[in-house]
């Protein structure tokens, strides 16, 4: 078995512990910071604290609070532009997972020339990118501990992404205070983007012994406190799935995510449709798409779930997919059919555009341009084909 594993980010969870991060930017020497994030944050009074800590350390900042949900080439490179003359030596990302994959694109900008186009691919970046801190207020992307960026390009509609070691952050702070005023509809499409990344880790075909003890509790996290986080805004639920996304985001960025990514990337390059709701929808067809591939795995994720583990596992994996099924109704997950601007006559360009994918050979089964049609047809018809 060969397999490796890095995971360099110093994790503290601590409620209120975002009030503390000119502390932390102190013990890294930093003297000049940029502080990303998006309108929500600011309008929640969620980046006062984080200024005042930054000023008792005599920390100068300058902050950008416009990123857009599914960030654009565009916007990473305008921000950039718009700091490039500061003498700034790291970069603090305060949001979802939007914000984090904004922030670390302008990373390497701000350290390297051209267009974030430019950097597409893995380890593109000549020079080292400025260093992250990370203060995630979704529990979904786990981006506050992963190595890639994703990007859509505007020109070609579709989610670039932005592979390097070195946008790993330095630091990710987890602060339960600063989920308390996620809507619930949030809470749930960003919990299920976190199921959807351990489950995938778990099934892919590069996972590893540490990835898969990550992935199974980061899924059995999830079982026993996403229905709650989301409808009661429970505190220590809403803590859990921080910690299960956290969890996810180390495990498949050490192993992989797999065919739900394909789908939903593409999905979101075009239609600009919510990352962790395009992953919901496709979750349970390409499940049951994969499952013959390894029913013990897929089993496996059930277990975790909850099935009965005196199910065969044939059995299990099946109803795993009754169970993510549920997931979405439960949570008001929309059909495929129901995002906006979605048309059956873009599925072939949509699978085209998958099977590219870096994440495709790593599908639990080989995906081939009429097996992502077939899955999108399903979903489209929410109907699998049990045959």
């Amino acid at each position: 078995m060969n397999f490796e594993y890095l995971m360099p980010t110093k994790v503290i969870t601590k409620k209120g512990v975002s009030a503390d991060i000119g502390y932390y930017a102190n013990e890294y020497h930093l003297k000049y910071v940029l502080i990303i994030s998006d309108k929500g944050v600011e309008k929640a009074g969620l980046l006062t604290p984080i200024y005042h800590s930054l000023d008792e350390y005599q920390i100068q900042y300058k902050s950008f609070y416009d990123v857009k949900p599914n960030p654009h080439d565009t916007d990473c490179d305008r921000i950039a532009a718009k700091f490039s003359d500061a003498t700034i030596d790291a970069i603090i990302a305060i949001g979802g997972g939007s914000v984090i994959d904004t922030a670390k694109a302008v990373s390497i900008l701000c350290t390297n020339k051209g267009t974030i186009k430019d950097y597409e691919g893995m380890e593109v970046a000549k020079q080292p990118p400025l260093p992250l801190l990370c203060v995630p207020t979704t529990a979904g992307t786990g981006s506050e501990v992963t190595s890639w960026s994703i990007i859509t390009d505007t020109t070609k509609h579709y989610k670039m992404g932005l592979g390097d070691q070195r946008i790993i952050p330095k630091l990710a702070l987890l602060d339960v205070e600063l989920t308390q005023s996620m809507p619930a509809s949030v809470a749930a499409s960003t919990g299920l983007d976190a199921l959807t990344h351990a489950i995938e880790a778990y099934t892919c075909r590069i996972a590893n012994p540490i990835t898969d003890g990550l992935a199974l509790h980061a899924i059995r996290l999830v079982k026993e406190n996403l229905a709650t986080a989301v409808q009661d805004g429970d505190a220590a639920a809403r803590e859990n799935m921080l910690i299960a996304s956290l969890m996810a985001g180390i495990a498949f960025g050490n192993a992989d995510t797999a065919g739900v990514h394909c789908l939903s990337e593409a999905i979101g390059g075009r239609y600009d449709t919510s990352h962790g709701v395009a992953n919901a929808i496709f979750l349970p067809y390409m499940f049951h798409h994969n499952m013959d591939a390894d029913f013990k795995r897929h089993a496996e994720v059930g277990f975790a779930l909850g099935v009965d583990a005196g199910n065969t596992v044939e059995k299990a994996a099946y109803e795993t997919v009754e169970i993510l099924l549920d997931f979405n109704q439960q949570f008001n997950i929309p059909a495929f059919a129901e995002l906006d601007k979605v048309e059956q006559n873009d599925f072939q360009q949509l699978a085209e555009t998958a099977v590219q994918s870096s994440s495709n050979p790593n599908n639990a089964k080989e995906m081939a341009v009429p097996d992502y049609v077939k899955v999108m047809e399903e979903a489209y018809r929410n109907v699998l084909a049990y045959s």
